[in-house]
């Protein structure tokens, strides 16, 4: 396999898993906060939740350093 075939296809897995890790942080919200309303509850996040919030992070900057990798390999 190719270095830009692999990074094309790290690119796409990458980028479906950020999104799988993100539409699983939305909780609690109503209609009204998805149209602009706030949310005046403060929750800390605490266990599945915060490894959760934490591997997005992870993710999202790996998916940047592979989007880069193959932007400077092409």
């Amino acid at each position: 396999m190719e270095l830009r075939s692999f990074l094309a296809l790290a690119t796409i897995l990458i980028s479906a898993l950020l999104i799988v890790l993100t539409l699983m942080q939305v909780r609690g919200t109503g209609f009204g906060a998805a149209l602009g309303g706030q949310d005046y509850s403060f929750r800390t996040r605490r266990g599945v939740q915060r490894t959760l919030h934490r591997l997005t992070i992870i993710v999202a900057v790996v998916f940047v350093a592979i989007a880069a990798w193959s932007v400077a390999a092409s």
